[in-house]
């Protein structure tokens, strides 16, 4: 992607959300903003990038969708009673060379509005994946496993539902939170690792994921499991320069070199979690939450000073904290290979066998299945599933790498 993609990405939720904000037409902002990035697009490249883009798109985008509504019969009706709801500034553009300031970022507020309690929790996620993530209805309907017309089927009826809906702080937040966070989690993780294409990693995806929950951190860093999310972000991209080789290849985890990694990021992660995991919680349910616990995890992966110095015990530990909370086959097969590593590849092989039906479209199972029959010396057996784990990915990189490790075992 080149500079200018990344900055037409990095800014399309932003202008979407002052948009909507002023109009309150989800739909139509969306196209208009459309318009104004294919105007950008192929604009800018020749004319360069004006002082402010974000201001530039705004115009723009503005423009159209003036057009669009002017003809409608209500237009100053409605006009009048969104300029009454809209904060004096909240449609200036700000001088050149200046940006808005972070407290009037309006793109976590799209988020929230994304996650409206009337929408289903499906319907939440792809919507914030496609108006706040940047996703393609096609890349959403990928990560999910569904047609991509079933897909923009369920975007469409989102937007209806949310169209209208007064753009502004929810007054429940803290109700609507694990979904937010539950979406920001979805976004890091196709960013980390994306789903399909020639790339192992979404650089910006990832970096647009942890720019926001740092935003939802401040207006809420009381709520530990918001800290617990970000310092697994943080603890979790501190590797991203480590996870691929000179070609774009994937580098396991205990293959990495570990100076590639971000320190300063992972002091950061682990100050965080510490925080929220040594705060007293109020109410009946004290322990920590989810995100906290596979913040805690990532930390000790990261604090090791290699891949043999891993305290697997303690991981193990908190991995049987988080199945309770989460008993979904993801962390169960995540808890497969720490049993590995702590009583064998016997016993992770074990584990594995009840996952079977909930993981069998996927491709993780197989590999995580080969790479622990490898381990327990059975070649033909870890070929055979590496091979089975390559044919079901869409990922270019991952299938190299399965590829190359069933290979290795024919010789």
């Amino acid at each position: 992607m080149n500079e200018i993609e990344g900055l037409l990405r990095r800014h399309a939720p932003q202008v979407l959300g002052a948009l909507v904000r002023r109009y309150g037409h989800f739909d139509s902002a969306e196209d208009a903003v459309q318009e104004a990035l294919l105007a950008a697009a192929g604009q800018w490249p020749a004319s360069g990038v004006p002082d402010n883009p974000r201001g530039w798109l705004i115009k723009v985008a503005s423009r159209r969708l003036t057009d669009v509504l002017r003809s409608e019969e209500a237009r100053r009706t409605r006009e009048e009673r969104v300029m009454a709801l809209t904060p004096r500034d909240a449609f200036t553009a700000p001088p050149p060379g200046l940006d808005r300031a972070p407290s009037e970022d309006d793109t976590l507020t799209l988020l929230f509005l994304c996650c409206h309690p009337d929408l289903t929790p499906p319907a939440r996620i792809a919507l914030t994946l496609r108006a706040v993530g940047g996703l393609t209805t096609a890349e959403i309907a990928r990560a999910h496993l569904v047609p991509e017309a079933t897909m923009a089927q369920r975007i469409s009826r989102a937007k209806q539902k949310v169209t209208g809906v007064r753009f502004g702080r929810p007054e429940n937040w803290e109700a609507r939170l694990p979904a937010v966070l539950h979406v920001l989690y979805l976004i890091f993780n196709e960013g980390y690792t994306a789903t399909s294409g020639t790339a192992l990693q979404r650089a910006e995806l990832a970096g647009e994921a942890i720019r926001l929950t740092r935003r939802a951190h401040r207006l809420l860093p009381g709520t530990h499991e918001v800290t617990g999310l970000l310092a697994l972000m943080l603890l979790t991209d501190a590797r991203r320069a480590a996870r691929t080789g000179p070609h774009g290849e994937l580098v396991p985890l205990d293959e990495q070199d570990r100076t590639l990694w971000d320190k300063a990021a992972i002091e950061e992660g682990v100050a965080l979690v510490t925080y929220a995991l040594t705060r007293r919680r109020p109410g009946p349910h004290q322990g920590p939450g989810p995100y906290q616990l596979r913040a805690a995890i990532a930390a000790v992966h990261d604090e090791a000073a290699s891949s043999a110095d891993t305290d697997w015990p303690q991981i193990l530990g908190l991995y049987d904290l988080l199945v309770r909370l989460v008993p979904g086959p993801v962390e169960r097969l995540n808890r497969a290979v720490a049993v590995a590593m702590v009583h064998g590849p016997k016993a992770g092989l074990d584990e594995l066998v009840p996952l079977e039906d909930e993981l069998a479209t996927g491709h993780r199972l197989d590999a995580v299945r080969g790479h622990l029959l490898e381990r327990a010396g059975d070649t033909g057996g870890a070929r055979a599933a590496y091979e089975s784990a390559a044919g079901k990915t869409l990922s270019l990189p991952e299938q190299h790498y399965l590829r190359t490790r069933a290979a290795r075992l024919r010789s």
